[in-house]
C-alpha cells in the first residue's frame, strides 16, 4: 500500500484512494484540454485565412463573410447533439466533449483546406 511522507521522508500514513494516482483520474480530461489547444492554433490559422480572404473583398470576400454567419449556429446544433449522444453513451461526461470537439476538429479542419486551395 502507498504510503505518504513528509518532506523529511518520514512516514506520515497511507494515502487515501483518490489520492494514490491522480494522473490516472485526470489523464482523458488532460488528453482533451491538449486537443482542445491543437483546435485552438488550427482556428487561429482559419481566422488568419479568413480576414485575407475578406481583406482582399470581392465575391469571395462577401461569400465567405456569409458563410462565416450560417456555419455557426449549424456547427453548435452538430456538436450539442454529438455531445449529448456521447454522454448518453459513455456515461463519461469526458467523451461528450471529446465528441463535441471532433464536430469543430472536422469543421476547421475543412475551412483550413477550403482556403488553400
Amino acid at each position: 500500500m502507498p504510503v505518504a511522507q513528509s518532506w523529511n521522508g518520514v512516514c506520515v500514513g497511507p494515502l487515501p484512494l483518490r489520492m494514490r494516482k491522480p494522473t490516472q483520474l485526470w489523464n482523458p480530461w488532460l488528453a482533451l484540454a491538449a486537443q482542445t489547444a491543437l483546435l485552438g492554433m488550427e482556428a487561429q490559422q482559419v481566422i488568419a485565412l479568413r480576414m485575407m480572404r475578406l481583406a482582399v473583398g470581392g465575391a469571395r470576400g462577401q461569400t465567405e463573410a456569409q458563410r462565416m454567419v450560417t456555419e455557426k449556429p449549424a456547427a453548435l446544433a452538430e456538436a450539442q447533439a454529438a455531445a449529448f449522444a456521447g454522454a448518453i453513451g459513455s456515461g463519461k461526461p469526458v467523451n461528450a466533449g471529446k465528441k463535441a470537439l471532433g464536430v469543430y476538429r472536422k469543421r476547421v479542419r475543412a475551412n483550413r483546406r477550403r482556403l488553400t486551395r
